[in-house]
């Protein structure tokens, strides 16, 4: 299935893209991203034992959910408002593609969008290896507008 490309859709470029791929979007979004070792925050995230730093994959759960509520609302913007539960449980290592996943409330549920905020659940995982978890909020709409 293809899929818009991920620059039309979400603002942010490297390097700080933290998705390089989507796989799939429906109530759930799937993305993915391949980090290579000549990375720069490999560099000092941590010196002879390089790892991706824990918020990097926060963040490419955010990107993930950004571009799932744009797909829908491209004329507005898109912001993490809110991080709950998160809870890492492995290691992402130099060479291995990180899969972001976030599942969102259908819409009549509860979390589900609501005046712009939208929240998700996030799983980052290589191959069946569970890596982190997260709660996340967001926001679809117009900066320095009072959410809610």
């Amino acid at each position: 299935m293809s899929f818009p490309p991920i620059e039309s859709v979400i603002p942010h470029r490297a390097p700080f893209l933290m998705i390089d791929r989507i796989v799939e979007v429906e109530r759930r979004i799937v993305a993915a991203r391949t980090f290579r070792l000549e990375e720069p925050f490999f560099q000092g995230h941590f010196p002879g034992n390089p790892i991706v730093p824990g918020v990097l994959l926060v963040e490419g759960l955010a990107q993930a959910m950004a571009y799932r509520a744009m797909l829908s609302r491209p004329a507005q913007k898109a912001f993490l408002v809110g991080i709950d539960r998160t809870r890492f449980h492995s290691a992402v290592l130099p060479g291995e593609e990180a899969i972001f996943e976030v599942t969102l409330p259908e819409l009549g549920e509860a979390g589900s969008e609501r005046f712009g905020l939208i929240k998700g659940h996030g799983l980052v995982r290589v191959g069946d290896r569970r890596i982190a978890e997260a709660q996340l909020s967001g926001y679809s709409g117009e900066p320095g507008r009072p959410l809610g």
